[in-house]
């Protein structure tokens, strides 16, 4: 079978959430990725900026910021859409 039509290997995707407590956007965006991994059986994990000083560095104007697979996604506002379509390819 040629390259083209070899089906990917399925590889488990992991998406980390990055806000801080308190936090009306880092609290919408905990429900898109909730509801969006729950259904696509992700698994996803939550981490508070303010008990990490690599991330508090690296995030603090961001916030809330979603990593797919370790990668930025996005900040501030998720897309329920691009995220799906991110965790689907």
């Amino acid at each position: 079978m040629t390259p083209l039509f070899r089906r990917k290997p399925s590889v488990p995707r992991h998406v980390t959430l990055i806000g801080k407590p308190d936090c009306h956007l880092c609290e919408d965006a905990e429900a898109v990725v909730a509801r969006v991994c729950g259904e696509l059986g992700v698994e996803w994990e939550k981490k508070d900026i303010q008990q990490d000083s690599a991330l508090h560095d690296a995030y603090w104007e961001q916030i809330p910021v979603v990593l797919v697979d370790g990668e930025q996604h996005t900040f501030w506002r998720v897309d329920e859409g691009r995220l799906r379509k991110a965790l689907t390819r």
